[in-house]
């Protein structure tokens, strides 16, 4: 069929499978997470006492979509928003201990899973296709809904 050649089916494919790899290895060791909700885990390992919309923009998903996420993490009490420091009106999210604790518990499982995604790619097929990957989705951040904004240091 000619919807097996087209790129916008092959990533969804991919996406299908990746998401399938990633809830079943979690399943597997135990773990409640999704793809996003550990996304959100990295970024505030990375960026603790960012805001919901600067998050939203170092995992590229929407602030709506994003702030659902955020509250089911705190529900478990794995983030905590907390008043900025530089703006009393604001709130900023950290990771709790017990957040620190599900990020490091799920990081060896999601690295784990990663090779599994690429399946039938040698190494150097796998760096050139994230390489390719990377330009192509860099290539159209400014299109996408919910684009990528990295944060300047």
């Amino acid at each position: 069929m000619e919807i097996h050649h087209m790129p916008g089916h092959l990533v969804r494919r991919l996406n299908q499978i990746s998401t399938g790899l990633f809830m079943d290895r979690m399943a597997a060791a135990g773990l409640s997470l999704t793809p996003v909700q550990f996304a959100a885990l990295n970024a505030l390992t990375e960026h603790p006492g960012i805001d919901q919309a600067t998050l939203a923009g170092l995992v590229a998903y929407d602030r709506a979509t994003l702030g659902k996420v955020i509250d089911r993490l705190e529900e478990r009490g794995a983030v905590r928003r907390d008043v900025s420091q530089a703006d009393r009106r604001a709130k900023v999210l950290n990771l709790t201990d017990e957040g620190w604790t599900l990020y490091r518990t799920a990081l060896p499982h999601v690295q784990a899973v990663q090779p599994q995604i690429l399946g039938g790619l040698s190494d150097s097929e796998r760096a050139q296709f994230l390489d390719l990957l990377d330009k192509v989705t860099m290539a159209g951040n400014a299109l996408s809904r919910a684009p990528l904004r990295p944060v300047e240091d």
